[in-house]
Parts: structure tokens; C-alpha cells; sequence
């Protein structure tokens, strides 16, 4: 099944509050993720990462502007269930093993359960020997390989990642960063991963896309062409260190403005 492209244009997100008064979330997103493109946005805390995730998600609406996913809604595709999403929460259910937890979606979406491809996903994301484990068994990394074969079951076009390993030691979150570096290089499924990472950012993103504090607004865009990029090496890098310092300082700007 083929990747999806995704559109925002000049999208507005305003919250009701008390009194009559609103807060606005974001102010004029607009953004284009080609078929296949890996995409990171970065922004300080509160400026309308994980919203813009979620109207793409079509778990909110948009105040104004417009969203497209493949030229469709984003609910359309929600309901054909072929969007994928993982969170920082790994929300697997505590009682199914992790082969019963990755499967969950063929129920949800009434489809008949591929045994084989659920063991290709294991495999994928590194849980082998750990297929009838409960979550409680498991390492925080290994949930989250967990949480992400799930996103992955049924084959989705579009693939949202927010803060997936916010939760994670600086060790774990690393490992987890080159694991699903080399998943997305092998499924090329389009993505768009919210994260307060840089390092992370540069790492797995084509381009890393900066926002300025609430309400958000896209700021700067990051094209990032890195040499090695499936190389551990990577980080050692000038270049890699140069990007990194340089959407560092953008940050930090956006932070005292």
C-alpha cells in the first residue's frame, strides 16, 4: 500500500476557555510532507507540537484552514485505519502478551488476524523470545518497540510519532532512535515524529521543521542531506553537529522571545 502525502494550509487551532476568552494554539501552520518523507517538528513546551499531530490524526478539527491527507480527510483515512499513531505513552493493554497487543488492531478494524505478519513485525522491531510476554515484563524500550509493531499491523500510509521515547533513559532512547531509523528505512512509510529533541530530530528526520512559541507558527524549515545517515557515525559528525547547534540556538531564541 502506497505512502500518503499530507497537507496543512494556513491552519489555526483556538481553544474556548472561561468568560468568553480563548487560547490560541497555533496561527497559520502551513506545511507539506511529501509521499514517504520523514518530517520532525520541534518547538519549545506549549507550542502546538502534539496539536498539530492531532488534527492530522483527525482526532481535532481545525478553527480554520485545512488539512489533507493523500487528498483526503484525515478521518477518512482514521476510518480506513490506514494511519498509524504511537505516543509517549505506550497504551499497550496490560493483560494481552505482546503478540495479543499487536494483533489488537485487526479487531478493532473487524479484519481476520495474519499470524505471519504479526511474526514479521516482532522480528521488525527486535522482540523475539518476548511474543508471549505481558507489558509488566517488559523494558521500557521494549514496550515502545511494542507500541510502534502495533502502529505498523495494519499496514498503514501514514505513520505519527509523538514523543515516543520521551520517557526513556538517555541509553534506551538512543537504541530506540537507531531501531526505528532503520524500520522507517526499510517500510519508507511518510511520518511526522513531534519531539523536543534536536539530536533525535537530525538523526531521523528529511527535514526538521522549528516552532515558535504559542501560538505556534512554523518558523524555520531544516533540510537535512547528511552523509552516513544510517550510520552510527553520524553523531560524531561536524555537519551533524553543525545542524544540531544551529536549530539548538533557533530554539533557544524562541524561548527568550
Amino acid at each position: 500500500m502506497p505512502s500518503r502525502d499530507i497537507a496543512l494550509l494556513d491552519v489555526a487551532k483556538t481553544y474556548p476557555l472561561k468568560r468568553g476568552a480563548a487560547l490560541a494554539a497555533l496561527d497559520g501552520i502551513s506545511l507539506d510532507i511529501a509521499n514517504g518523507e520523514f518530517v520532525a517538528l520541534l518547538g519549545p513546551s506549549g507550542c502546538g507540537k502534539s496539536t498539530v499531530l492531532r488534527i492530522v490524526a483527525g482526532l481535532e478539527e481545525p478553527t480554520s484552514g485545512s488539512v489533507s491527507v493523500g487528498g483526503a480527510s484525515p478521518q477518512a483515512l482514521s476510518r480506513a485505519h490506514r494511519l498509524g499513531v504511537a505516543f509517549q505513552e505506550h497504551s499497550l493493554l496490560p493483560w494481552l502478551t505482546v503478540r495479543q497487543n499487536i494483533a489488537l488492531p485487526y479487531s478493532v478494524a473487524g479484519r481476520k488476524i495474519d499470524g505471519a505478519h504479526i511474526q514479521d513485525l516482532i522480528e521488525l522491531v527486535g522482540l523475539v523470545g518476548f511474543e508471549d510476554a505481558r507489558p509488566k515484563q517488559l523494558s521500557g524500550g521494549m514496550r515502545q518497540r511494542a507500541s510502534i509493531a502495533r502502529a505498523l499491523v495494519l499496514e498503514p500510509e501514514v505513520l505519527l510519532l509523538d514523543e515516543p521515547f520521551g520517557a526513556l533513559d538517555a541509553v534506551t532512547r538512543r537504541r530506540m532512535n537507531r531501531e526505528l531509523g532503520r524500520i522507517w528505512a526499510e517500510l519508507r512509510i511518510t511520518t511526522l515524529l513531534v519531539t523536543h529533541d534536536v539530536d533525535e530530530a537530525v538523526l531521523l528526520a528529511d527535514r526538521v521543521v522549528v516552532m515558535t512559541g504559542r501560538p505556534g507558527r512554523v518558523r524555520h524549515i531544516e533540510d537535512i542531506d547528511l552523509p552516513l545517515r544510517e550510520h552510527s557515525e553520524l553523531t560524531r559528525t561536524p555537519e551533524f553537529h553543525d545542524i544540531v547547534d544551529r536549530l539548538t540556538g533557533l530554539l533557544d531564541a524562541t524561548k527568550d522571545a
